[in-house]
């Protein structure tokens, strides 16, 4: 599932190329996919522009020149490509937004979703969301962790405690804070919430200028998305040597949540 470094590449790839541009046209193919009738999303969204593409957790909000909301949520599979008819993946795609011969097609929306919403109801939308990480300040973290008594994994991928974060970096800022993903908030040290802490930031930093994890192409010829896959340190890296250590990196489970982690450095 995409998460959140995966989201900023492709909120920073949209932001430059489909902005003040006429949605010319609009195909559904999939009406669970959106939240209205699909007569009503066409007429909707159809002649407007998308004014700026802002990011909330593992959202994408396109800002319609109407004032409306097209609510992202790209959830497990969901893919974007922008292109033309020319060079579209031959994959399914349940809604495609056209701008002219440019075509952003939305693909594998079976859980996820482009909803229309108006202000108020984006703000209903978002709002049991935590903070977002790159805004998220020491002390606040700190309080919000003071809380929670349960494992490191779980909390870490809870939106509602921090937003963003699923699976993949939720192994990788362990690894990198060196703890243990099913250690528990309750028993970490002082000095360990501090280095889970300032490890959240860099960790997703480098994911994003490395274009996230998802080794979909975003565009014809597309060499930057998905680029992080080959630069993770623990996550689906079982068997392999810690880039740290040089121990083998070995694999957890827990509840419905899988972990990957250097037993030696991550104890």
């Amino acid at each position: 599932m995409p998460e959140l470094p995966e989201m900023e590449t492709y909120r920073e790839f949209l932001n430059h190329n489909i902005l003040h541009k006429p949605i010319t046209n609009v195909e559904i193919n999939r009406e669970k996919s959106i939240n209205t009738g699909v007569q009503t999303f066409i007429e909707t969204v159809k002649g407007a522009n998308i004014t700026f593409v802002k990011r909330r957790a593992k959202h994408l909000i396109f800002e319609l020149s109407s004032g409306q909301f097209l609510l992202l949520h790209l959830m497990l599979g969901g893919l974007m490509f922008l292109g033309t008819s020319k060079n579209s993946p031959a994959r399914t795609k349940q809604i495609i937004l056209s701008f002219g011969e440019l075509q952003l097609n939305f693909i594998g929306l079976r859980l996820g979703y482009l909803h229309l919403l108006n202000q108020n109801e984006l703000d209903e939308k978002l709002s049991e969301l935590g903070p977002e990480p790159f805004e998220m300040q020491r002390d606040e973290f700190l309080e919000k962790l003071e809380r929670k008594k349960g494992a490191l994994k779980p909390l870490l991928v809870d939106q509602s405690f921090i937003a963003g974060i699923g699976n993949c970096y939720s192994d990788e800022i362990c690894y990198q804070a060196r703890l243990h993903p099913l250690r528990k908030a309750s028993e970490l040290s002082d000095v360990e919430k501090n280095r889970l802490y300032e490890s959240i930031k860099p960790v997703l930093s480098r994911a994003v200028q490395f274009g996230g994890y998802i080794d979909f192409p975003m565009y014809e010829g597309d060499k930057q998305t998905g680029r992080y896959n080959e630069n993770t340190y623990v996550y689906e890296r079982e068997g392999e040597k810690c880039p740290r250590c040089g121990w083998t990196i070995g694999r957890v489970e827990h509840s419905s949540h899988k972990s990957f982690y250097c037993p030696k450095c991550q104890k």
